[in-house]
């Protein structure tokens, strides 16, 4: 745990008793602070209650007295409308803040030259995050990883300038960390998502960008022309810029770490090329949209770790163990292959997932639908040999489906891996694969995409330990 003593002998207010925000209140106690906390949820409030957290109903109490309101990153800011706690806030003229600025502070006050690692982008972020942490290690480093992944940023060790924190961050949390200086930002790539929660993407944009802005050095995809834009801005702030592209070589951007012919590559600034490695044979870095993950991984470690040959952080790659619900390898049946992509919540996740393979795809899909559904696939329909179709987007997902792909209306994922296995150990194909990538919320059917991959995951050794 990580003590917050900024706020010492003040009243905190905390909205949001997930485990971000029990882990806030602790760490508040810890350094001092007196917490007063609250959630619409009772479970959650009486889990907090349980671990000797203050609970106290915030729309009852007297703003005045709080020196600040620290809010969970679920919670909304700006759009659709400020939460509640953030009027009162606001009324009283309170700073409104997250866990991560806490982090920082902390940080700031015991040991401002750590080095801290933070990674945000549309999609990959945590499969990069997990990946840089992996590689440092390797490396030697010793690395505390949290954040948006795993475990809350203030239950990691303290920083003291031998450690080296590997941070996820969404936006939300982005918006929370007004004090936010990362030694490295990465940036991976944008496209639309929650939208409703930033009222336009130039706003989401830009919240993406004060990450890497605020940083010493960056690391930035310049293979989306938004994230082209903000590379340019950010280095004529005087911030070193290593550009990354999956697309390979930009005329006139060096240093850049590129793909070309399926393997990493790095220009240098005085114009040579050096070949690096390839991420063959590495199941856990598996699709086309991974080489932007290692290069980015690559990009950091090199700056982290200066001293450390380039092809001794792509071995590292090869001992990766992936993520669990991210293009999880969960089993195999006979030549069948099983794949948890439990993660893929949008199109633009799955159709990375859909572009592993060329064929003989058996893709369960649905949820709660986003917006725009799975129409931007339409591409990647020739290489599934079927579709299964679970929860609310049933329906809509057929239309889209229908004359392009076979599907059946299965309801629920266990009927759908049921269909989906039986269909590919009859196929003539050599290698099938049932592939979980929903395109699609989970909270229809799941408490959420990692509640569903476990389902998945558990039904996927049922049905191979039937098999016998």
């Amino acid at each position: 745990m990580i003590p917050v003593t900024s706020f010492a002998g003040h009243e905190v207010a905390v909205f949001g008793l997930g485990a971000s925000g029990r882990s806030t209140c602790l760490a508040l106690l810890a350094g001092g602070a007196r917490v007063a906390a609250w959630d619409d949820g009772e479970a959650a409030r009486t889990a907090a209650a349980a671990e000797g957290i203050h609970v106290v109903d915030l729309a009852s109490a007297d703003w005045s007295r709080f020196a600040v309101l620290v809010l969970a990153p679920g919670v909304p800011l700006t759009h659709p409308e400020p939460h509640w706690t953030v009027e009162c806030a606001q009324e009283v003229g309170i700073e409104i803040i997250g866990d991560i600025e806490l982090f920082f502070r902390e940080r700031n006050r015991l040991a401002p030259n750590s080095q801290v690692v933070c990674i945000t982008g549309t999609n990959g972020k945590s499969t990069t995050t997990a990946l840089i942490a992996h590689t440092l290690e390797a490396g030697g480093a010793v690395v505390e990883m949290g954040g948006n992944i795993g475990v809350p940023v203030l239950d990691l060790a303290l920083p003291d300038g031998a450690r080296i924190h590997v941070l996820e961050m969404s936006t939300f949390q982005i918006d929370l960390t007004p004090s936010l200086a990362p030694t490295i930002g990465v940036l991976l790539n944008l496209s639309p998502d929650h939208l409703d929660r930033h009222g336009s993407m130039e706003n989401y944009a830009a919240i993406k960008e004060r990450l890497v802005a605020s940083s010493q050095a960056a690391v930035i995809s310049i293979d989306d022309p938004l994230s082209a834009a903000i590379a340019g801005r950010v280095a004529a702030r005087g911030v070193w810029v290593s550009a990354i592209s999956s697309r390979g070589v930009k005329p006139g951007v060096a240093p850049l770490f590129f793909d070309q012919n399926d393997r990493l590559n790095v220009l240098a600034s005085d114009g040579t090329t050096t070949d690096v490695g390839s991420l063959d044979g590495i199941g856990s870095l598996r699709g086309r949209h991974n080489m932007q993950n290692a290069l980015a991984a690559l990009a950091t470690a090199s700056l982290a770790l200066p001293g450390a040959p380039l092809s001794d952080h792509v071995a590292a790659f090869r001992s990766f163990p992936g993520l669990p619900h991210r293009m999880e390898e969960v089993g195999r049946k006979g030549k069948v292959l099983f794949i948890n992509d439990s993660k893929a919540t949008n199109a633009d996740s799955t159709e990375k997932a859909l572009t592993s393979w060329p064929r003989d795809i058996y893709w369960i899909l649905g949820g709660l639908p986003k917006e725009g559904g799975i129409t931007p696939l339409a591409d990647c329909f020739p290489r599934v040999a079927k579709a299964y179709l679970i929860g609310k987007a049933v329906d809509e997902f057929a239309r889209t489906l229908d004359g392009h792909v076979p599907y059946e209306h299965t309801g629920t994922i266990d009927k759908a891996l049921a269909a989906a296995a039986r269909d590919a150990a009859a196929s003539g194909a050599p290698e099938p694969v049932v592939l979980l990538s929903p395109a699609c919320a989970s909270y229809d059917q799941f408490k959420s995409y990692g509640h569903r991959g476990d389902v998945f995951r558990a039904l996927v050794a049922e049905l191979i330990k039937e098999g016998g």
